[in-house]
């Protein structure tokens, strides 16, 4: 299982148990990653819908062989090149389209699974684009400056026009803000950000 770390529409990730669910998600640099292990640290599991997007990519995951037949030229050595992938599909609404009817499948199928093998504690999913989850999933939107989650991506060892083209590709903090339940402005401090989340949880988790 993988538990606690492309745009538009993956298909429901529902689970009937009643504890809480909730979807952090934000664009690259927002600080989504940072949220859900401040929430994992709350006794949270986190299921992080990037990571299961690079195992369905992985040599034998469910999107491997479809993918590598669509783009040939991004298998290197065997496996796909994420890099060379990305620079074909990021920028490409067409191409990107393409590979999420490819990936977004096998990924919710993913989501399903281990959500329902979490049993009774809180879930977080984190996911980098908009989801479509079922009913009683709460939404926690981060988002934070663009000059600022620039910075984070070309620290983390992106090169800058590669963030830059990834941001304008996803969706805006505008259209974040009109899916979330709650929102998290993650300019500031982790601690002002700890706060936050902490308010948060007290809200969904702990009243």
């Amino acid at each position: 299982m993988c538990i606690r770390d492309s745009s538009r529409t993956m298909s429901q990730p529902s689970t009937s148990s009643p504890s809480p669910r909730l979807v952090v998600a934000g664009g690259l640099g927002s600080g989504k990653s940072t949220v859900a292990g401040l929430l994992a640290a709350k006794g949270a599991v986190v299921i992080e819908a990037d990571r299961i997007g690079h195992e369905v990519l992985a040599p034998g995951g469910a999107a491997f062989g479809p993918v590598a037949e669509r783009w040939p030229h991004v298998v290197v050595g065997g496996s796909i090149d994420r890099r060379l992938l990305a620079a074909v599909v990021f920028g490409d609404a067409d191409e990107l389209a393409e590979l999420e009817a490819i990936t977004h499948p096998a990924i919710s199928a993913e989501i399903r699974k281990q959500a329902h093998a979490v049993g009774d504690q809180p879930v977080v999913l984190e996911v980098p684009v908009p989801a479509v989850v079922g009913p009683g999933w709460i939404w926690i939107v981060v988002v934070a400056d663009s000059t600022e989650r620039v910075a984070r991506a070309v620290g983390r060892g992106m090169d800058e026009a590669d963030a830059r083209r990834r941001i304008a590709s996803q969706l805006s903090d505008e259209g974040w803000r009109a899916r979330a339940t709650h929102v998290i402005v993650n300019d500031g401090t982790l601690e002002e950000l700890s706060r936050q989340v902490d308010a948060v949880w007290e809200q969904v988790v702990a009243a």
